[in-house]
């Protein structure tokens, strides 16, 4: 039998199998290779219609679009606002300064700076900047491309490739110290150097910008095209006036260096509105509260740049805007006169040892209509010397307890609560509580005395017993001797009635002037508990001796007596004005008034009786009239005296002290000056200082703006 082979008979079947499919696949190739070159010459159609539509019909757009993102807008500061006083005279001006140039290319690197540093030493002198860091000159030694080189040839394998952090660290660190012990002449041209290497790209920084002559200015602009980013231009610098006095100064405020920059905690918001990070911005007082008009519109270069990101050349399209000018509220002449007189009577207490422990003193003067400042000016002292120091902006930020000048607010929380209602009569008589010190007036001490006083007579007589029974009648009690108060004179409730009415003049809250950092004063929260009553601290505060306020804050309390009631925010800045054409004071822009914050919430009858008894504490004929050296002043008077009586610790002992305070407007029946005058901590009670303070800013004030 013949045995037959499997395998045979299937690799037969495979190979017919195969020759059929050969003869399938040979028939379909060429109807692939077609289609697949039809696909190929319609997309090549497509293409080259494309190619053909943007150049002829987009061609123009897209020779714009290719020029636009070689030409960049660079923008650069025009100078600030003048700042002038009330009579016009410029207090703070811009000194302009030719200056040298430099704006940075996109790409251009730290050897491309050091060759045009090299340049550029040629043409123009720049004196060796001595604050140089050791880290300035290894950054210029190694722009250097072969110190570069010297240099990553030190870092050993693993600095090379096992930690690529900080690789210009590392470089710096290779740099030996005898690698920078540069001649006057390098350093000069590494001076100019890290000036142009801290412009970051398309950033514009100064390389010279004092002492600039004809000649450098010539020569730069002369060979402008061989110095990329190089150019000539205009810097400024704040100049004051040589006779502007130490008070002024401080209100004006300062503004940062192009070197500090914006402020780090307003530098978000500022980037926001427009600024570089190199800008100079008012960062105090006037300078910054008016920063946003002060501050001039940039103005706009086009900056070519070539195919290798580098600047080509630049053109001024847009002329820089000086910012606008502000007018003060304040005549230079009659704030010095304040400020003599201030400093005059205040050394002659610290030369006499009665200011001994005294931290300063203060004035302010306002127009009580228009809440404009007349007038601001303060002084320190060292309490370990006898010399005094300009601190007018303590006026806004220093507080003490004001004393019996607050008694206006006292007596309208009266009205306001109906504890008393017209000129009504309380018994001056020391006041005795159940375990307390007798607290009575000044001039009524022992008990038993009772003088009836109406309000009028009260606020002459400067009366604290009267201010005091006005809070009784607040908590619904009448005074007996020895008497406990009722729990209500602990509540904040009480305290905020009282509050109240003090607000409504100024007192407690911030005053609202257009000058930053101005504090409300200390508003004590000790209320008292079941334990510890505060009910002594209400009757305190009634009669000033309990919270504290500044000196601007009863100059807008003495206003807003003069004026009716009504409380008006003090401003320093009177109007912002724009430039003519020679870059003075031209149209006005803006004027600023003072905003009206509040008025006080009694009848005009009531606040009659208020101004008739800051008129008799000046006019009165009584032994206790409290303001009558003040009658003899230029200007009719009103008045309002206040003593506190202070502590203050003297290593590591109390000491009893005096502040002693007065406020005041005139004339009377037609008020143009209020003013306020707070010395602080005497060594004993001085108000003839005071009142001649007081008197001498209101002749002062006649002499200078002429009033009768």
């Amino acid at each position: 039998m013949k045995l037959t082979n499997p395998f045979k008979n299937f690799f037969e079947k495979l190979k017919l199998a195969d020759e059929k499919g050969r003869n399938q696949n040979k028939s379909h190739i060429p109807f692939r290779l077609n289609f697949l070159f039809f696909v190929i010459f319609g997309l090549f159609v497509v293409l080259v219609t494309r190619l053909g539509y943007l150049q002829i019909v987009e061609g123009d757009k897209m020779k714009a679009e290719m020029k636009a993102s070689t030409t960049i807008t660079v923008k650069e500061n025009a100078p600030r606002g003048v700042i002038y006083d009330a009579k016009g005279t410029a207090l703070v001006n811009n000194k302009a300064n030719p200056a040298i140039t430099f704006t940075r290319g996109n790409q251009m690197e730290a050897s491309d700076i050091l060759k045009l540093a090299i340049e550029l030493d040629k043409l123009i002198d720049v004196p060796a900047d001595e604050n140089l860091t050791t880290r300035d000159k290894k950054d210029y030694w190694l722009a250097d491309k072969d110190h570069l080189k010297e240099a990553e040839d030190r870092l050993s394998f693993k600095e090379k490739n096992l930690d690529n952090t900080n690789e210009y660290q590392k470089l710096v660190d290779k740099v030996k110290d005898s690698e920078i012990q540069f001649t006057e002449d390098q350093l000069k041209i590494a001076t100019i150097f890290k000036r142009m290497n801290s412009a970051s790209a398309l950033s514009t920084v100064f390389i010279k910008n004092d002492g600039v002559t004809d000649e450098e200015l010539a020569v730069v602009a002369e060979r402008a095209s061989d110095l990329p980013g190089v150019s000539t231009g205009t810097d400024w610098d704040r100049s004051y006036n040589e006779d502007l006095d130490g008070s002024l100064r401080s209100i004006l405020g300062k503004i940062t260096t192009e070197k500090e920059g914006l402020p780090a905690e307003e530098a978000d918001e500022l980037l926001k509105k427009g600024y570089a990070r190199n800008d100079r911005v008012g960062k105090s007082y006037l300078e910054k509260q008016y920063e946003e008009q002060l501050q001039g519109k940039k103005g706009e270069y086009k900056v070519t740049l070539n195919s290798e990101g580098n600047i080509e050349k630049q053109k001024e399209v847009k002329k820089g805007e000086k910012g606008s000018n502000l007018v003060l509220t304040i005549n230079s002449d009659f704030q010095k006169k304040v400020e003599d007189i201030l400093k005059k009577h205040y050394q002659g207490l610290v030369d006499s040892g009665v200011a001994k422990y005294s931290p300063g003193a203060y004035a302010v003067a306002m127009n009580p209509n228009t809440g404009e400042v007349l007038a601001m000016t303060g002084f320190t002292h060292d309490v370990n010397s006898k010399e005094i120091e300009e601190n007018t902006l303590g006026t806004i930020t220093s507080a003490f307890e004001p004393g019996s000048v607050v008694k206006a607010g006292t007596v309208t929380a009266g009205y306001q609560t109906g504890a008393i209602t017209g000129n009504d009569t309380l018994i001056d008589q020391p006041i005795k509580l159940s375990g307390t010190a007798l607290k009575g007036s000044i001039y009524n001490k022992v008990l038993g005395n009772q003088i009836p006083l109406n309000t009028v007579k009260a606020l002459e007589w400067s009366s604290n017993a009267y201010m005091m029974q006005i809070v009784l009648r607040m908590l619904g009690v009448q005074y007996q001797q020895e008497m406990s108060l009722p729990e209500s004179a602990s509540s904040k409730e009480m305290y905020d009635k009282l509050r109240n009415a003090f607000a409504e003049y100024g007192m407690g809250v911030k005053t609202q002037i257009d000058l930053p950092n101005e504090t409300r004063g200390l508003v004590n929260e000790d209320f008292g508990t079941d334990h510890a009553p505060g009910g002594g601290n209400l009757l305190d505060l009634s009669f000033g001796q309990y919270d504290t306020y500044t000196p601007m804050q009863l100059a807008q309390y003495a206003s807003t007596v003069a004026n009716g009631g009504t409380r008006i925010a003090p401003h320093v800045v009177k109007g912002i004005y724009g430039n003519n054409d020679s870059g003075g004071l031209g149209e006005l822009q803006q004027e600023i008034t003072g905003k009206k914050l509040d008025q006080v919430n009694i009848t005009a009858e009531q606040m009659g009786i208020i101004k008739q008894g800051f008129y008799q504490a000046v006019h009165g004929s009584d032994p206790y009239t409290t303001a009558r050296d003040l009658a003899s002043a230029k200007l009719d008077p009103a008045a309002k005296t206040g003593t506190a009586e202070t502590v203050v610790s003297v290593n590591g002992q109390a000491v009893n002290t005096i502040n002693s305070n007065i406020v005041a407007y005139a004339p009377h029946d037609k008020p143009q000056i209020a003013i306020s005058v707070m010395l602080p901590n005497l060594d004993e009670e001085h108000d003839d200082t005071n009142k001649a303070i007081a008197k001498d800013i209101i002749n002062a004030f006649a002499d200078t703006y002429g009033v009768q």
